[in-house]
């Protein structure tokens, strides 16, 4: 909601490029021993002495990622980092530095970009990452925002996606699914206030949801908890296009099939009850929906003794030969093939 009910609207143009980087950054202060030069130079440079480097990057575009009817702009800056630093938590890895460039219309003044950067300032905070640099250039449709991640973590820490073996045990964080579905509460209100602009929407019964929809976590908890457990994944992925396609993503990397179990899925209340008043099933929205950014892993079938019980995990399925297949074991103990119907960015629908 750029719409700020106060009139001051002070004009990118009046700053020029170089004032306004220096104005949007100057609360950026590095705090990582690995951050030798941060913003002001042609280039960061950092020093990682015996680590190895981890870098992702993640673009954010309006009218595709995301939607300011109801995204407002401080969440949005505060996402946009979450997503990639959940990349690097995906790797077993420790987030260390971003990078941040944006595009932006006139449409937008000083003032938004200032929400956009105190979302993306606390989401540094959270995190303990420095912000090192980036760009910003202007924009003829509206926003867009690129984040570049680095982190660091040894290399026999470094859990990738094709390291999945025939009998490992298939394990997620948190619960999954809220994330879309807090999406499809903010769009039916969108489409109500279109209708009726007076209408106040009362979101008390799907605060969770929403939460998860617009200021979600990354799991930088999990590497810590697996350390303290002597857990090394075998294989690790995070879920932000549907826990079918990461699954599927792990199977194909990992040369390996898969069991699925429907009744071992993670699902908040919340969830189950907005998914029956919407007509949804949940198991479908939980497969399918992306966004969560919980960590999806496997891990060998010796170390279930030291996760089960565990309330950060759930150990929704194990994996098989390849010639198996992939699948989905249903409630009525059926067995479907799991297709990847999550989110693609360059889908038409």
């Amino acid at each position: 909601m750029i719409e700020d009910k106060s009139p001051q609207r002070t004009s990118i143009a009046q700053l020029g490029e170089f004032g306004l980087i220096e104005h949007l950054t100057k609360n950026f202060i590095p705090s990582q021993p690995s951050t030798l030069k941060g913003i002001g130079d042609d280039a960061a440079i950092l020093d990682f002495k015996d680590k190895k480097v981890v870098v992702s990057t993640d673009l954010l575009i309006e009218g595709v990622h995301f939607d300011l009817a109801y995204v407002p702009l401080r969440h949005l800056g505060y996402k946009a980092v979450v997503v990639n630093v959940s990349d690097i938590c995906a790797m077993n890895a420790k987030a260390t530095q971003i990078l941040i460039s944006i595009a932006v219309s006139n449409r937008f003044p000083l003032e938004a970009l200032e929400e956009l950067f105190d979302g993306i300032s606390r989401a540094a905070d959270e995190y303990k990452v420095d912000v090192i640099g980036g760009d910003t250039t202007s924009s003829q449709k509206g926003l867009i925002i690129s984040i570049t991640a680095i982190g660091e973590a040894d290399e026999n820490e470094i859990a990738y996606r094709n390291g999945a073996n025939q009998t490992d045990l298939l394990v997620v964080t948190g619960d999954i699914g809220a994330a879309y579905m807090g999406l499809q509460v903010l769009e039916r209100e969108k489409q109500v206030f279109q209708v009726n602009p007076n209408s106040q929407p009362d979101l008390d019964a799907y605060t969770y949801l929403i939460e998860r929809q617009l200021k979600p976590e990354a799991r930088k908890d999990v590497r810590t908890l697996l350390h303290a457990l002597e857990i090394k994944p075998t294989s690790m992925i995070d879920i932000s296009d549907g826990l079918s396609s990461e699954i599927i993503h792990i199977c194909k990397q990992s040369k390996v099939g898969c069991n699925l179990y429907e009744d071992k899925l993670p699902l908040d209340p919340q969830l189950i009850s907005t998914c029956e008043e919407f007509n949804l099933d949940s198991t479908t929205v939980a497969i399918n929906g992306g966004e969560d950014y919980e960590l999806l892993f496997t891990i060998a079938m010796e170390d279930f003794d030291k996760i089960k019980g565990n309330p950060n995990f759930t150990i929704i399925g194990h994996m098989t030969q390849e010639s198996e297949g992939i699948h989905l074991v249903t409630r009525a103990n059926t067995r479907i093939p799991l297709k990847a119907r999550g989110w693609n960015s360059l889908s038409e629908e």
